[in-house]
């Protein structure tokens, strides 16, 4: 009678194990096939990004993926440097996550991105898309941007330089702290 007992309750932790976040293992499936896929794996990687020669971006990842034939490459654990025209540093992002077509020369940052600009200003928002070409980040995603006076603005959608000083601004939801100058 205990061996069957004990098979019966094998049977049912499998099962339960089995049946219990179908999401997870999807997702566990995903990365590893991303895995599976990589032309490159590399660990505390460093990216340069240029746009004719001028240094635009400088991007550090834990884990770094390199995808066909190293033209994508999908990034964990991401922090950064922007750069402006003369070189010097403009802002720093941080995300969860990141993708660079390096064709179309645009970055995708996801999950928890935050930019903070030399001076103070913080954006945050859930993803964040770098424009090499045109040295801008836009996302079409909430965001909040606070200043260094106390100022906070939350909205959906942007498109800004990245140092955050000409920001555009899609759908005002709300700000605090006294007016904030808004570009046509």
């Amino acid at each position: 009678m205990m061996p069957r007992v004990l098979v019966a309750l094998g049977v049912t932790a499998l099962l339960g194990a089995a049946c219990s976040n179908a999401e997870e293992q999807r997702n566990v499936v995903s990365e590893a096939s991303a895995l599976d896929s990589a032309d490159q794996v590399a660990f505390g990687s460093r990216t340069v990004l240029t746009d004719a020669g001028l240094l635009r971006a400088e991007i550090f990842a834990d884990t770094t993926l390199f995808l066909s034939q190293n033209t994508r490459v999908a990034m964990r654990g991401v922090h950064g440097v922007f750069f402006n025209a003369q070189g010097s540093r403009d802002a720093t992002v941080t995300a969860d996550r990141a993708a660079y077509d390096s064709k179309a020369q645009i970055l995708e940052a996801y999950g928890n991105v935050v930019v903070t600009s030399v001076d103070g200003r913080v954006l945050k928002s859930p993803m964040l898309r770098f424009e090499s070409a045109q040295n801008q980040i836009l996302s079409d995603s909430a965001f909040t941007m606070t200043e260094p006076d106390g100022k906070e603005m939350r909205g959906v959608g942007f498109r800004a330089d990245p140092n955050l000083q000409v920001v555009t601004v899609l759908r005002v939801e709300r700000g605090r702290g006294g007016a904030v100058r808004l570009s046509p």
